[in-house]
């Protein structure tokens, strides 16, 4: 007896002994979470919107009141070469002598960059702001989430400093992207795209929670202040399964050979305008060459492309094939310049006007094919190859077509447009010394 009362006690885990604290619970944690996710997704949305509103009224100094006061058409080749060349000029001025040089180069950076210092965001917003304002082919995606990630991490450290980094850097990119997008479900895929890439033990929604969050109140933010959707007027059409599924696979194999074409000429055009380390004169020469192309292709080519891409599809019976072309490759050849050279800005939005505008260009060729199925399928094979998410590529490209009909087709289309490029290079150049920017490591949440 005096043996079984010497047995030790088995013991079935550490976290029933008292002297331990035990764990916290996920909810609470989650719960815990919500209040700043909903915070960092407002402001998100909030710098976006102070950065367009910015950039709308030096657009309208620039391309409204100043020519309206010099009795000069702003149409003008003259004008577009001008503004254009003058932006580049004041880019490079910027970024040579801001604090920080206004960030780094877009072009070595993803959507999850690293925390840059608050001194280097004026001369950031200031080269952003130019970008959008003046014509040139980037959107705001790039320079805002950096913003926004610099802002949002120096208050959280301040404030809840036992947030991780890396997962307030993810709460930040998909409040952005919800405001951007209006819609919190393209935020969604891209950070459930990030969530796979991660081995852990904790559920998948408990990790997407605090984005999803973020996503959302930045679109809802967004919507409340009536921002622009990516969605265009197209016309309804009779669905043939067969058929369109067939189109949209031919469209969306040239939009990728178009893609392939910028892809691999970027690397080429960024080491051509990096050549010098005063980055003022291949910026005032890339402003120049993007004058001369908004010159020839017209103001439909200038800008980041949303109202533009809406106005394209409008008109679509207007353009000949010939213009249509035109209109591609001036697009083409002024994202790979702005992008290579060093403008402030995302290839996200300008992609989307050229997969729209091979879209309507197949149509103009084709016009047996639907115009819906030709614009989002354009879409989604550009997509594909410039921002390299399946799941974002194809909400944007479903999102366009504004058709819920198309998803079914857009799922199919999908599959051998990403075998296609999938073991393709990123459009993405590695920093000097082969080491990323940050941007990969701050992807992976806690």
């Amino acid at each position: 007896m005096a043996d079984a009362d010497a047995r030790p006690v088995p013991e079935f885990g550490r976290e029933h002994d008292h002297a331990v604290a035990a764990r916290p619970s996920p909810t609470k944690r989650l719960l815990a979470l919500s209040l700043p996710a909903l915070l960092i997704g407002i402001g998100s949305a909030l710098g976006l919107i102070v950065l367009d509103l910015a950039a709308l009224a030096l657009e309208d100094l620039l391309w409204e009141a100043l020519p309206a006061a010099g009795g000069i058409d702003p149409d003008s080749a003259g004008w577009i070469i001008g503004i254009l060349t003058g932006a580049g000029l004041a880019t490079g001025l910027i970024v040579r002598f801001a604090p920080g040089h206004a960030g780094p180069d877009p072009a070595t950076e993803s959507f999850f960059p690293p925390p840059m210092p608050l001194s280097t965001l004026p001369g950031l917003a200031a080269a952003a702001i130019l970008t959008l304002a003046t014509g040139v082919s980037l959107g705001p995606e790039a320079p805002i989430i950096t913003i926004n990630v610099a802002l949002a991490v120096w208050v959280c450290r301040r404030l809840v400093p036992k947030i991780p980094t890396k997962l307030i850097v993810l709460m930040v990119v998909t409040g952005t992207f919800g405001a951007l997008f209006g819609s919190p479900v393209g935020a969604a895929l891209l950070v459930t795209s990030v969530a796979a890439t991660i081995a852990s033990k904790e559920l998948l929604w408990d990790r997407l929670f605090a984005p999803l969050v973020s996503a959302a109140a930045g679109s809802i933010v967004m919507l409340m202040s009536h921002h622009a959707s990516l969605a265009i007027p197209l016309p309804d059409f009779e669905l043939d399964i067969l058929r369109d599924l067939g189109f949209a696979l031919v469209v969306a194999a040239a939009a990728i050979v178009a893609g392939l074409g910028l892809l691999f000429a970027f690397p080429v055009a960024h080491r051509l305008f990096h050549r010098w380390r005063d980055p003022i004169l291949p910026l005032t020469v890339a402003g120049l060459l993007l004058g001369l192309l908004g010159a020839i292709g017209g103001p439909i080519t200038l800008f980041k492309g949303l109202d533009q891409m809406a106005q394209l599809a409008e008109s679509a019976d207007d353009y000949t094939a010939w213009q249509l072309a035109l209109i591609v490759l001036v697009k083409l050849a002024a994202l790979l310049i702005a992008g290579a050279a060093g403008f402030r800005g995302g290839r996200v939005f300008p992609a989307v006007f050229i997969g729209a505008a091979i879209g309507v260009l197949a149509y103009a060729v084709f016009p047996d094919i639907p115009l819906t199925i030709a614009v989002s399928a354009g879409v989604l094979g550009v997509c594909l190859v410039v921002i390299r998410d399946g799941w974002l590529s194809l909400f944007i490209a479903a999102v366009v077509s504004g058709d819920p009909t198309m998803v079914p087709i857009l799922c199919m289309v999908v599959l051998p447009g990403w075998l296609a490029v999938a073991r393709l290079p990123e459009m993405r150049i590695t920093p000097p010394g082969g080491h990323d920017s940050g941007a990969d490591a701050a992807a992976k949440p806690a």
